[in-house]
């Protein structure tokens, strides 16, 4: 089944002196012009394809790769704006992608980023861009287990900390006091579900809860010194960045788990570092 705004997997059906023709199957033969060919294409080839419209409302090819697909979000740069509404870089050097002033939740600037989810409009058929992120979250229950480990996307900050998208489905939100390492608009990566209010919201946090969180990183630390030798330079008196670099946590949380490592007998704490019992 053919997906418009998201890549496709087609056969090569035909060459032309411009490029080539897809098997677009109901959507007919779908054009792809040499200079997104791959050297060395043949008949019978298949090809994997990002799918959208032009700007003449054709199917068109192209072996780009999108900043986010139809039902993805992505980080996007402000390219242009005119009376329809604000053109971000889509990643596509043929086509920049839309985002009409009814989906702007505020008005941007040219060379302003950011965030931008990729939907298709089902009054006019096209691919377009929203930052109203609202009506695509929050639509199912939230069921979620403590130290659950989720996708996240930083979506906005604010003095509380900062909004988060959770598996694509919902709100989150990261309070300071679990924030370590770098944030921005944008940044992809791995969290955990730290509660759910009773009202539904959800708390997270960067790293594991409680005793969860100071086994898994136990584990990390005994690991990292088998393969270095049984020897760390890394205490309590190491820097925040020292030790994020190495274990992507907090401070405070290593130094309760080499404390707990020690009172166990695995591990010794020397004056520049840590070695294995």
């Amino acid at each position: 089944m053919i997906k418009i705004g998201q890549i496709n997997s087609l056969e090569v059906i035909k060459k032309a002196d411009f490029g080539i023709f897809l098997d677009g199957a109901d959507y007919g033969s779908v054009l792809l012009l040499n200079k997104h060919v791959p050297e060395g294409t043949e008949i019978g080839d298949r090809l994997d394809v990002f799918l959208y419209f032009d700007s003449e409302s054709q199917l068109v090819a192209t072996t780009e790769k999108p900043i986010a697909q139809v039902g993805e979000w992505g980080l996007m740069k402000i390219e242009g704006i005119n009376v329809t509404g604000a053109f971000v870089s889509w990643g596509i050097s043929d086509k920049n992608l839309l985002i009409p002033f009814s989906e702007q939740r505020a008005r941007f600037t040219e060379g302003q980023n950011i965030l931008v989810y990729v939907y298709t409009d089902k009054a006019s058929g096209r691919i377009v861009g929203t930052t109203k992120f609202n009506k695509w979250l929050d639509k199912t229950p939230a069921n979620y287990e403590v130290n659950e480990q989720v996708d996240l996307i930083i979506a906005e900050r604010s003095q509380l900390g900062y909004k988060a998208i959770v598996n694509g489905k919902h709100w989150g939100m990261i309070f300071p006091s679990d924030v370590f390492g770098k944030l921005f608009i944008g940044k992809q990566l791995k969290g955990y579900i730290k509660q759910i209010r009773e009202d539904g919201k959800i708390d997270l946090a960067l790293q594991k809860v409680g005793v969860a969180k100071m086994d898994d990183l136990s584990m990390k630390v005994l690991e990292l010194l088998e393969k270095k030798g049984g020897y760390l330079p890394l205490n309590d008196k190491s820097t925040p960045e020292a030790i994020f670099d190495a274990f992507r946590t907090s401070k405070g949380t290593f130094k309760k788990t080499i404390g707990g490592l020690y009172k166990q007998g695995k591990i010794v704490i020397e004056k520049d570092g840590i070695r294995i019992a």
